[in-house]
Formats: C-alpha cells, sequence, structure tokens
C-alpha cells in the first residue's frame, strides 16, 4: 500500500468517501486515507459541485448557503488531488468525481459498481446519507463508530472569515489554494462581521487530524 500504511485484513476492489469538503482539510484527509487501507483503488466523491445540485436539507440548515460552499468543484479536486498524491498515493490508486448524494440514485454513474462507501457518523445528517445510499442498494461501511467529531468545515470557514489563522488546519498542498482565493475573492466567505452559520464555534487542537464530513 502507498505510504507505508499496511494492507487491510480485506480488500475491496473499489471505496468511495465523499464530503462537500470546504476545504478539504486534516479530518477529511485522515478519513480518506482510512478509507484506502480497506481498498485498492479509492474513489472521493464532492458533493454541492455546482448551484444547481444543492438542495435544502432538513437536517443539515446550512449546508446549501451560498457562503458555506465558497470553494468551486476544480478547488476542491485539486485539494484532494494533490493532498492524497503529497500523502504517496499513486494516481492510479483514486480518482475524485462529483457525488450526487442529493439523489443517491445517480451515484452508479459516478461510482463503480460494488463499491464499498465508507462513511463516518456524527449526526442526524451522516445517519441520513447512510439511509439514503442502503435504500438505494449501495453497500455502506460505518467507520470509527462512536468517534466525536473533531474538525469542524464551518469553523475553518469563520476563521478565514474572521481572518484568523486556519492554515494549521488544512492539508499543506491546500493552504496555497485556499491563499489564492482568500486574497482573489474573500467575497466568497461573506463579511468578516457577520456569522450566517448559526451553530456555534468548536475548539480543536492545533493540527488535529479529526473529520466531518462538511
Amino acid at each position: 500500500m502507498s505510504g507505508g500504511r499496511p494492507p487491510h485484513e480485506c480488500l475491496h476492489e473499489w471505496g468511495c468517501v465523499h464530503g462537500r469538503f470546504q476545504p478539504f482539510h486534516l479530518g477529511h484527509l485522515e478519513y480518506a486515507l482510512l478509507a484506502k487501507e480497506r481498498c485498492r483503488r479509492l474513489l472521493v466523491g464532492v458533493t454541492n459541485p455546482d448551484p444547481s445540485w444543492v438542495d435544502r436539507e432538513a437536517v443539515n440548515a446550512h449546508r446549501h448557503e451560498a457562503e458555506s460552499n465558497p470553494f468551486t468543484y476544480l478547488e476542491r479536486a485539486l485539494m484532494v488531488r494533490d493532498s492524497l498524491l503529497d500523502e504517496g498515493l499513486g494516481a492510479r490508486e483514486f480518482v475524485v468525481a462529483p457525488f450526487p448524494i442529493q439523489e443517491p440514485g445517480l451515484c452508479r454513474y459516478y461510482v463503480p459498481e460494488g463499491a464499498m462507501h465508507f462513511v463516518r457518523v456524527y449526526s442526524e445528517w451522516e445517519e441520513e446519507k447512510v439511509r439514503r445510499l442502503r435504500a438505494h442498494g449501495f453497500a455502506v461501511e460505518i467507520l470509527d463508530p462512536g468517534k466525536e467529531k473533531g474538525l469542524s468545515g464551518m469553523e475553518i470557514r469563520r476563521l478565514i472569515r474572521g481572518g484568523l489563522a486556519w492554515e494549521h488546519t488544512v492539508p499543506t498542498v491546500v493552504a496555497p489554494i485556499v491563499r489564492e482565493v482568500v486574497a482573489g475573492e474573500p467575497q466568497r466567505f461573506g463579511s468578516p462581521g457577520r456569522l450566517p452559520e448559526s451553530a456555534a464555534p468548536t475548539s480543536f487542537p492545533r493540527g488535529s487530524p479529526r473529520s466531518d464530513q462538511l
């Protein structure tokens, strides 16, 4: 296995992880690498790839808002690609693609048949995603059941919006992509004085490799 990680005792041919990755942070990287230990090839699905794919979700009230989705699909795909390559994965070991969690029946057009979907469950939203995928006949394995959420994409966006330090929360190769957007189009993150995403700020240790699936 690339990167010196021990092979899992039962490898799936294809595995799939997914998230909004707004931005792709250290917790997301941990999630992807944990799944890669369980499969030969990994598909990293990016949800909300463009506004036409964004739906309101009763159990995740803010995921549809523009300020919750500042990075484009291409920017996020580059974040994922560069991070996994930097970890030592070969280019043929993974692929990045859009992921239509709002209409799971369409996943068969993006995800290889028979792929195992790996999900970390922290809230009702992740439980709903597991339910949707299984209802459409997809195999799902829950990773690290009972583990608490650490890093939050929402909190990282708050740090960026407020002009505070955020670089320690993302892989090194992701930071330049984020900086370019912040420098060129800061309006994507909303006004610094506003906190439109209503969840209270969370605290986490510097460099903590914990994950959410925002």
